[in-house]
């Protein structure tokens, strides 16, 4: 009989690491140089998700596994844990947090599901030196999903506007105060720390709206690319040059009408 899927895989990565015949490059790997490719491939995954390919999506999920096997393999090695000491890690987290299903507890809907959920990760911290609610959230994130997890750790505990509007306003005046500083000559310091501030509110105003910054920045992302290589595409055609080669004006006529050529306008 055949080794189970994941089994291969798991041969597949010791025989990758093993000093002794293995692959040059997976043997000098370490948990610090893998762990940009374990987030790159989250994003591709996301990719995946996003442009509906699920073909893409079997191929970018079996690379993200791949980097659980490659940091638990690791770790073996090192005699910190294995394979199996990962699942069974997040089997009984997932038991443990979900008490309305494998026990006795009843939660009214989702969202009271998602406040049990952070209550059960409060309990489980308070043995912890870092007492505090925005305890745990990792330096390594990317900033904007950081962002994100503070807001929320703090509107847990009733740091939170009550809508939208409020929120609304303090996004104006957080680009005020950027506007004031480059009329008062742009010290970079000082914009540095404001155009934070007006980011980090335009995570806030993201939450609050129910819309995932990093979806809506993927999709702004891919808009302003496929307009922006449709202007590339019309400049030849419609000047007989390139599209660096008009001034501005000109390549903001280009930009106008590739938004109004696309689908749905």
């Amino acid at each position: 009989m055949s080794a189970a899927p994941i089994e291969r895989l798991r041969a597949i990565m010791a025989r990758l690491r093993d000093p002794d015949g293995g692959c040059p490059w997976d043997v000098q790997q370490s948990f610090a140089s893998i762990a940009p490719y374990t987030i790159e491939e989250a994003y591709e995954v996301a990719d995946a998700i996003d442009r509906g390919d699920r073909a893409d999506l079997r191929e970018e999920l079996g690379d993200l596994l791949l980097q659980v096997v490659f940091h638990a393999r690791m770790a073996e090695e090192e005699g910190s844990f294995a394979f199996d000491d990962v699942v069974e890690g997040i089997c009984d987290k997932m038991v443990r947090r979900h008490p309305h299903v494998f026990g006795d507890a009843v939660v009214a809907d989702a969202a009271a599901q998602t406040r049990a959920w952070e209550e059960h990760k409060r309990r489980e911290k308070q043995g912890q030196a870092d007492r505090s609610a925005l305890a745990g959230v990792a330096a390594g994130l990317p900033e904007w999903m950081r962002a994100l997890k503070l807001q929320k750790r703090a509107a847990a505990v009733g740091f939170e506007w009550p809508d939208v509007q409020p929120v609304l306003d303090k996004l104006h005046e957080e680009v005020e105060e950027v506007r004031a500083e480059f009329a008062h000559g742009a010290d970079p310091a000082r914009l540095l720390d404001e155009i934070g501030d007006v980011l980090f509110v335009a995570v806030n105003l993201a939450r609050h709206a129910g819309v995932d910054p990093s979806t809506a920045l993927r999709h702004a992302n891919a808009k302003f690319e496929r307009r922006f290589r449709a202007m590339e595409q019309s400049a030849p055609a419609s000047h007989g040059v390139t599209l660096a080669e008009l001034d501005l004006a000109a390549q903001s006529r280009l930009w106008d009408a590739a938004k109004q050529d696309e689908p749905g306008r």
